[in-house]
């Protein structure tokens, strides 16, 4: 045999050898059954206690009816309204224990989902007995922190498992909640009864329990933002001290204007009471998350007591009373499931989101909350983000309707370039674009306001969710002014590689323009989230105390090797302040001299040289008197 053929031969073997020795795969299991649109048969009687806030405990108790022996499967949520993502913390559950008539039956987890669970349900068997706990963040690390010795907020999805195969809406439930002694509580859920600690609810079906969740705490305030109204609107105040509840009569004015001025922008109501849930701490995890007759919202503790400073959070409220018509009552065809088991798609993202933070600013400045001053300040340093958004290039917004999935909001190294849920600020330049183009085509006898009030306005006092599509988002602006916005929406939202949306803010009546000074808005929201932005100029972006929690990629920062997650030690030979940088950046500009930054990364450290000559440079916007003043226009308020 010549040596090619023994080879051939060889090599022949081996191959047989190796795919003969190849491991057979698993098999998967079968699927849990898909979820139908039938009445659940009895209603699960659920009880918490959620009186352990010191060690942040919340001790679950759960009667589920079963109408047949076999086998069952129980769900944990897993993908959760308002964050568009399998963000169930199914990591905290805890302690699981499923009994019948006093015996213990024996759960498995499925190997595939593992927020399904399986039992055996023995005949004769009428109800299941499950026990519990959901434990809660300690440090921040683990999660958002949800119990303080002050106050709590109980997500009803993070202290419940229901039955597969049915529609959530068509689950009944019976819930209950024990808090610490002489706690107030507020929740969007009907016929309350207290009977010492714990209080009980009206039934209900699991999506409006999953979907008003509670807060409560030691220090409570009720403002009533719309009094006498048939459909009251309530502001629950709780706080870490008594004194931060103290909102005067010209701070709470504005909140009462956001209430009229959403209905005159909408027209309709699609609730029968609405709740704003807002817990003013330093303690509780922030949140900003819509419901559809009540929001949660934590803020910083000074929000009141340093009004003047807090203008930057001021937008928070208005954004999510918004989401009650876009998102809950009209919400995006693919982001609408019949339970928490089935995927989410957030294809239109840049509607759900981006036009609600849109209409959050609108609202904002025609509420009061912020001024129009203000609100420029706010649309400069969005637009600035976006003018500088180099991930702009290679990724397209709607590929960041991704993002709630991939990142789960997880803190990014090189955000400029790998984007990150762009759909809200860059969805809300898309949609100032949109409301202006009409201005200007219909000489003002037309806007974004009229699509506003008859694509989410229609239906008043329906809480039944209607669903939408690209296709309806288009024919309903064609009603208003007729034009290509298919057209128009694929180059800004589907497209990479094209131009920063700033057509709506030149048609607006303004230009983009960069200055050495910070305009007062970003002045005190700098001071307020003790931050310092350097990112149009060294491409830096600053916590406390020199830490870099931002870096623009390809700026100087960046091509001398600066990362997030280093420490400015010293500018200049001299310990770092945000005051000795700003001075440094300036005197580079005019004494034509590099600057010196001590970097320390980890146990290392370096010096670096910044041969930046550009100065100081801040976003504004400034008004161009050759364009109408359309962006006043549409932020001055609505008197009917």
């Amino acid at each position: 045999m010549t040596f090619w053929r023994s080879a051939t031969f060889a090599a022949t073997v081996v191959v047989a050898l190796g795919a003969a020795a190849q491991p057979p795969g698993v098999p998967f299991p079968p699927p849990p059954v898909e979820p139908r649109d039938v009445p659940y048969p009895g209603v699960i009687a659920l009880d918490v206690d959620a009186s352990d806030v010191q060690r942040g405990i919340f001790r679950a108790r759960e009667r589920v009816p079963v109408a047949q022996a076999g086998a069952m499967t129980l769900f944990y949520p897993e993908w959760l309204p308002g964050k568009h993502a399998p963000r169930g913390a199914i990591n905290l559950l805890s302690g699981i224990e499923i009994s019948a008539g006093g015996k213990p039956l024996e759960w498995r987890r499925d190997p595939v989902n593992v927020y399904a669970f399986h039992v055996d349900v023995p005949a004769g068997v009428r109800a299941l007995d499950l026990t519990f706990q959901f434990v809660s963040p300690t440090q921040t690390n683990q999660g958002r922190i949800v119990a303080t010795r002050e106050m709590l907020n109980l997500q009803w999805e993070a202290v419940l498992l229901y039955p597969a195969g049915y529609y959530a809406s068509r689950i009944r439930v019976a819930p209950s909640v024990k808090l610490p002694e002489g706690w107030r509580f507020a929740a969007a859920l009907d016929g309350a009864v207290t009977n010492s600690d714990t209080t009980r609810f009206a039934e209900t079906d699991l999506e409006t329990l999953v979907d008003s969740p509670l807060f409560a705490g030691k220090y409570y305030r009720l403002v009533d933002l719309d009094r006498g109204a048939a459909r009251p609107v309530r502001l629950n105040m709780f706080a870490d001290r008594p004194d931060q509840l103290a909102a005067s009569t010209e701070q709470l004015e504005p909140h009462r204007n956001l209430v009229q001025q959403a209905y005159r922008l909408f027209g309709s109501q699609h609730f029968d009471h609405y709740d704003f849930l807002f817990a003013l701490t330093d303690r509780m995890g922030g949140i900003g998350l819509e419901h559809h007759r009540s929001s949660e919202n934590g803020l910083d503790s000074s929000y009141f007591t340093d009004w003047s400073a807090a203008a930057s959070e001021r937008d928070t409220l208005a954004h999510e009373f918004v989401h009650s018509w876009n998102g809950k009552f009209r919400r995006p065809a693919d982001l609408w499931t019949p339970s928490y088991d089935t995927p989410m798609r957030g294809s239109l993202l840049w509607v759900y989101e981006g036009l609600t933070q849109y209409y959050g600013f609108v609202l904002a400045a025609r509420s009061g909350l912020w001024s129009q001053q203000d609100a420029r300040a706010a649309l400069a340093m969005t637009a600035a983000t976006y003018q500088h958004r180099v991930g702009r290039e290679w990724r397209s917004v709607a590929d960041t309707t991704n993002d709630p999935i991939l990142s789960a909001r997880r803190p990014a190294p090189w955000r400029s370039w790998l984007r990150n849920e762009d759909y809200y600020s860059e969805g809300l330049l898309v949609w100032l674009d949109a409301d202006t183009l009409i201005r200007e085509r219909t000489n003002g006898a037309s806007s974004l306001d009229d699509f506003a009030r008859a694509f989410f306005g229609g239906g008043d006092g329906s809480w039944a969710p209607l669903t939408y599509t690209l296709d309806d988002i288009v024919a309903a602006l064609n009603r208003v002014h007729e034009n290509d916005w298919a057209a128009f929406f694929r180059a800004r939202i589907d497209e990479a590689g094209v131009a920063p949306p700033l057509d709506g803010l030149m048609r607006g009546g303004y230009r983009l323009v960069f200055k050495e000074e910070r305009s007062e808005f970003q002045r005190e929201a700098e001071a307020y989230g003790r931050t310092a932005d350097f990112s149009y100029s060294l491409g830096l972006f600053f916590g406390e105390n020199g830490n870099v929690t931002g870096v623009q990629w390809d700026g100087p920062a960046f091509n001398q090797g600066v990362t997030v997650g280093s420490q400015v030690v010293a500018v200049n030979g001299v310990s770092y302040s945000n005051e000795s940088l700003r001075r440094a950046v300036t005197a580079a500009k005019s004494e034509r001299v590099t600057i010196e930054l001590l970097i320390k990364s980890g146990d290392q450290y370096r010096t670096i040289a910044l041969d930046y000559r550009g100065g100081l440079r801040y976003p504004h916007l400034e008004r161009d008197a050759a364009a109408s003043d359309r962006l006043g226009e549409i932020l001055s308020p609505r008197s009917h």
